[in-house]
């Protein structure tokens, strides 16, 4: 179980670092942007994507 955790973070690690490795100035723009949007939503956002993966793993298993 560890060996997939670890694989799991790697491969979450790879998808994060693609969109600044690709288009660093878009990225860098999206985050400034970020700043302006309203902390419910971008909490609303999160938990939204937490229970969306948390699914998918759920019906994986």
């Amino acid at each position: 179980m560890l060996e997939d955790m670890i694989r799991a973070v790697g491969l979450m690690l790879v998808f994060e670092g693609v969109l600044p490795f690709l288009m660093p100035e878009r990225w860098q723009g999206l985050l400034l942007s970020m700043t302006s949007i309203d902390q419910r939503y971008i909490r609303a956002v999160g938990l939204t994507s937490m229970l969306l993966g948390l699914s998918m793993l759920i019906l994986m298993r």
